[in-house]
């Protein structure tokens, strides 16, 4: 079960598994270009979060940014339902290596990721890891949305 701030929520759609593949899916950049981030191999940690605008979002933004840092070999895509122009200038504040992204126009990535939440329409904390196939090899669905993933899982499952 999921929650928000305490209170249930539902998911839509179905929950990825590891082991499965990431399915292509459609975001939006900071540009307002559609970009299909699966369709270019590589090792990726994909981060769906509901708002880069608040402090846990942030948080965790950061802390992946400083993870990865010198990783080349790995890829870290944050995708929410921020408007590129917030993203936008959540980058220009946060110089790093998170590729920002909006699922705001088509809902692609929440639908095939089981990762709407009904109740409020934006993105329940979730992280998925991919080999350069992209094959999850880690998934998480982070119980309260208003907690921090299991990093050491991640980088565990990234091989860091």
């Amino acid at each position: 079960m999921t929650t928000f701030l305490g209170n249930p929520v539902t998911l839509e759609g179905e929950a990825l598994k590891a082991g499965e593949t990431m399915p292509d899916f459609e975001v939006i950049s900071t540009s307002l270009e559609p970009l299909h981030p699966m369709q270019e191999k590589g090792k990726k940690i994909i981060l769906a979060v509901p708002s880069v605008d608040t402090g846990v979002c942030n948080l965790e933004l950061e802390k992946f940014m400083e993870y990865m840092k010198g990783r080349d070999d790995v890829q870290v895509i944050s995708v929410s339902m921020d408007l590129p122009f917030a993203l936008d200038r959540w980058c220009q504040a946060h110089k790093g290596n998170v590729l920002t992204t909006s699922d705001y126009k088509e809902r692609d990535f929440a639908k095939k990721t089981g990762t709407r939440m009904t109740e409020n329409g934006l993105l329940a904390r979730s992280v998925f890891v991919t080999d350069e196939d992209g094959k999850l090899t880690y998934v998480e669905y982070v119980d309260e949305v208003s907690h921090e993933p299991h990093y050491d899982q991640v980088i565990e499952a990234i091989g860091a």
